[in-house]
């Protein structure tokens, strides 16, 4: 039997009928299975063993006990947390891939930086929420004779440029808290960057540097061991875990450097999976032994809703790029 050429093709347009009906009907089914069906990748823009890395952890087994999905940590170090920011901003925008979102990679980064980074750090990422505050600590020496923030500016206004500040980098929260101090009080300190924290310490320990400011969590154990000293912490107020460490506004009023970290996803992320996270985490962050094990690292639990998280950081941006200017800071040019 021979079938004519229009039967064939009355078949023809059938199947691709048929075929087209089923192509949307398996993407409306991906569409309306429940969030989450496969395992989610948490981006941490720091390398593993930091406070980032911790809190990373942490937050990827609160979602993926809560969940009952794999959480897998992925270490993007580099260009003070931007390089990892950057992947962020450009993963698909369907809840799998979440982003540590650091003070250095959405506010000082960018403000120092500006255009030349492929990121806009108010428009590329939605915010979740917000996890823990990072509070900055001053550090010295333990042959510097400095006991209090008060002694450090006295000796500093008595030798300009005789003292050493060390950081993992020009525009970051070490290297402004650093340029806050020396503006706020008019001292003058030579600002040496490192390349990354953990060389800066060892020199902080050896005595090659005078003084640092950097997270809490990586000199607690120093400073309890003698080999540096804790002068302050850049919070608003004591805390709470480590009352005896005033803080530097004590001495020096206006003087704020506390950074933060907190869960963001790619812009155009769906609403309902934004706030599920949310959710997940205000609730889960303030139980009393996530609380306590987060405090014991120098970190101090703080929930807030995606809006709260973003506004945070449009005005801790506008902070510093008002401080980078008065300070006088950029990529080229070192205090």
């Amino acid at each position: 039997m021979t079938i004519r050429p229009t039967v064939w093709r009355k078949r023809g347009s059938l199947l691709l009928v048929f075929a087209a009906a089923l192509a949307i009907a398996s993407v409306q089914v991906a569409a309306q299975a429940p969030y989450p069906n496969k395992p989610i990748r948490i981006i941490v823009p720091y390398p593993p063993g930091a406070g980032t890395d911790f809190t990373g952890r942490e937050i990827g087994a609160i979602f993926s006990k809560a969940l009952g999905q794999a959480v897998v940590i992925d270490n993007r170090g580099g260009a003070a947390a931007t390089i990892g920011h950057a992947l962020g901003a450009r993963a698909a925008p369907d809840g799998y891939t979440l982003l540590l979102g650091t003070t250095g990679g959405l506010v000082s980064g960018p403000a120092l930086l500006g255009s030349k980074i492929p990121y806009d750090p108010l428009k590329d990422f939605a915010t979740i929420g917000l996890a823990t505050y990072v509070p900055y600590a001053i550090a010295v020496t333990a042959s510097l004779p400095a006991n209090n923030v008060k002694e450090l500016i006295d000796l500093a206004r008595a030798s300009p440029r005789k003292l050493n500040v060390a950081s993992p980098g020009v525009g970051t929260p070490n290297h402004l808290g650093a340029a806050q101090l020396m503006t706020l009080t008019g001292i003058e300190i030579v600002h040496v960057p490192y390349k990354g924290t953990a060389l800066a310490i060892n020199d902080l320990v050896a005595g090659n540097v005078q003084m640092i400011v950097t997270g809490l969590l990586q000199l607690l154990p120093l400073h309890q061991a003698g080999r540096v000293r804790i002068l302050g912490v850049g919070h608003t107020s004591r805390l709470k875990a480590f009352p005896d460490i005033p803080t530097v506004a004590e001495t020096v009023p206006g003087y704020y450097n506390t950074g933060w970290w907190g869960i963001v996803a790619p812009a155009n992320t769906p609403k309902p999976i934004i706030d599920k996270l949310n959710a997940i985490m205000t609730r889960e962050l303030k139980t009393p032994e996530i609380f306590q094990r987060f405090e014991k690292n120098g970190l101090e639990i703080a929930t807030s809703t995606p809006r709260e998280y973003h506004e945070l950081i449009a005005s801790d941006l506008q902070m510093w790029k008002k401080l980078i200017k008065d300070a006088k800071i950029s990529v080229e040019v070192l205090p």
